[in-house]
């Protein structure tokens, strides 16, 4: 296969992988990668480095491949590959730094976020001039970092010395340093910037030295009037065992949070996400999909990804009922119902042609268990069940019975596309069900 296809394929499986692993770990390891080729069954993936290429294939081979295989077929096998001209832009800054495609311009405004934009907006014109530090804060995938990324963009475009961290890579310099004993190195480079950025800082709670560490950066930053931003997942009184000077001094400047957008800002957010790929969606795809994804614009956004990557792969006109078959397998659990047990089984066992009956009996042959066991699974991915409560009402089954079928089920829908596009069917008939949200 050509080039195209393959990236096509990769941004694909970088809709999941970026919804199945942390953040951090996403945008250090996978965001700059790209889909290089696809022969027969080896899939090339291409990495800026050998580093990176050593971390993949040591610690995510497995995730990346079961994903390539749901997406393609059995026996694929990936391998990781440098990208001699990706490597080659991505050494031509000697600061670590933000993502260009993250600005104000296309960072969309609501009563949600107005607050920490106009907050974000005023440090990146004028550092060190007003909020010093300025702390944000908000759940998982609200945009925290994207207003990070704004700042540290524009305070480049300005020639202002910008350094822009996650805390996992600050506490792991750090660490290194000490090792190393190149402490005078790491406190160089942190400290004789003009503004410091440092994303999840609730990473280093706990950490003794690392807090220490950064106690006195942050000290010598502020004392010279350098800015500082800060984000994080909750508020500076909240962040467990801070210590308290730390803590007080995150509340110096101005603390803004970030809320989750409702529908209006979240059909917003997802038109400007298609402008800026320049492909066309239509506007009942787009409000199908800020019906279901309600919490998480990186989700949502992830989401949107997967639906025109899906529809290119297949060469299929993206409609709402499309979209249903590329988002449910990469979000699971995110949009449980309100549907009864008895209303899930009863689909399930029309669609592999039982009675509701044999799903709670004790029939063992091969379709029957395997209705069994999808609807087990669709219980627990669509519904508010405990295990436990899944376990009664298939005939007073124990919790690992119940594990196991979900288990299976979730790895076999990766492996057979036959299963998958029935799974898939019996989800769609589950959200036209009176009661289904």
């Amino acid at each position: 296969m050509e080039a195209r296809p393959a990236q096509e394929i990769w941004e694909t499986a970088l809709g999941e992988l970026q919804l199945q692993v942390t953040r951090p770990n996403y945008r250090t390891w996978l965001e700059k990668t790209t889909g290089l080729s696809f022969t027969d069954s080896r899939f090339v993936v291409g990495v800026p480095n050998t580093f990176v290429a050593e971390y993949l294939a040591r610690n995510q081979h497995s995730l990346i491949e079961k994903t390539l295989i749901g997406l393609t077929h059995p026996g694929v096998e990936v391998h990781f590959q440098v990208n001699s001209a990706r490597a080659t832009t991505a050494g031509n800054s000697n600061l670590p730094g933000g993502n260009a495609k993250y600005t104000f311009d296309n960072f969309v405004v609501s009563e949600s976020n107005r607050l920490a934009y106009a907050a974000a907006r005023s440090v990146a014109e004028k550092p060190g001039a007003g909020y010093n530090p300025l702390f944000i804060y908000g759940g998982v995938g609200l945009g925290k970092s994207h207003l990070m990324h704004a700042i540290y963009n524009l305070a480049q475009a300005e020639n202002i010395k910008a350094l822009y961290v996650s805390a996992e890579q600050f506490t792991n310099e750090f660490v290194s340093a000490i090792q190393s004993r190149s402490t005078g190195e790491f406190r160089a480079k942190y400290r004789f910037v003009d503004m410091l950025l440092i994303d999840d800082i609730q990473f280093i709670s706990g950490k003794e030295q690392t807090e220490e560490s950064f106690f006195h950066t942050f000290n010598e930053l502020h004392d010279a009037n350098r800015q500082i931003v800060l984000a994080s997942d909750r508020p500076p009184k909240s962040l467990p065992n801070m210590g308290d000077r730390l803590c007080s001094r995150f509340e110096w400047g101005l603390v803004a949070d970030i809320q989750p957008p409702n529908f209006d800002t979240r059909l917003a957010i997802l038109k400007t996400k298609a402008e800026q790929q320049k492909v066309e969606v239509a506007l009942d795809v787009l409000e199908f999909i800020a019906q279901r994804i309600q919490q998480n614009i990186r989700e949502l956004e992830g989401s949107l990804n997967r639906a025109v990557a899906y529809a290119k792969l297949f060469g299929a006109i993206l409609t709402p009922e499309l979209a249903a078959r590329a988002v449910p397998d990469i979000t699971p659990g995110s949009n449980k119902t309100t549907l009864s047990p008895e209303q899930v089984m009863k689909i399930v066992a029309e669609r592999f042609q039982l009675a509701p009956a044999d799903l709670t009996g004790r029939k063992r042959d091969r379709a029957t268990a395997l209705a069994r066991q999808v609807a087990m699974y669709l219980l627990k991915e669509a519904t508010n069940c405990s295990l436990a409560q899944i376990g009664l009402e298939f005939g007073n089954r124990d919790h690992a019975t119940v594990i196991h079928a979900c288990r299976k089920i979730a790895s076999d829908i990766n492996n057979d596309p036959h299963l998958r596009r029935k799974v898939l069917d019996i989800q769609q008939g589950l959200r036209r069900q009176p009661g289904a949200r």
